[in-house]
């Protein structure tokens, strides 16, 4: 296992950082300070999220340390086959590359939303 740690924001993890929640907020933090803590926000999740609480994705966008996960091709193909694009695309997020070899936590405040799914999850709930 490496030392790196990826977590990747569901829309429930971005709407708790727009609204000041302190672990979300410790995450962003750590991934722009901290060599090894990476933070994603794929695109999908940020659609959801700004449709939800406007002006989320722009701010999370342009915060030093997300990286902003575009929407290619093989993302596309896992987002077709899901309910809901925000979850497709964070959990297709999540799995193993090269870049993400153990692949990623999702951060989220709604963990029961993942129950039964192959992620690993990382509770927001204060």
């Amino acid at each position: 296992m490496s030392e790196a740690m990826h977590i990747v924001f569901d829309d429930t993890a971005m709407a708790a950082a727009g609204q000041g929640n302190l672990l979300a907020s410790r995450l962003i933090h750590r991934a722009h300070t901290e060599p090894g803590w990476f933070l994603y926000a794929p695109a999908c999740v940020l659609v959801e999220a700004d449709r939800a609480r406007p002006g989320t994705a722009e701010h999370l966008a342009a915060l030093p340390g997300v990286t902003v996960l575009d929407l290619d091709l093989p993302a596309a193909l896992a987002v077709a086959r899901q309910q809901t694009w925000a979850a497709a695309h964070a959990q297709y997020s999540a799995q193993p590359t090269a870049d993400r070899p153990d692949g990623a936590v999702i951060a989220t405040t709604d963990p029961q939303r993942w129950q039964g799914q192959p992620v690993r999850v990382l509770d927001l709930t204060p």
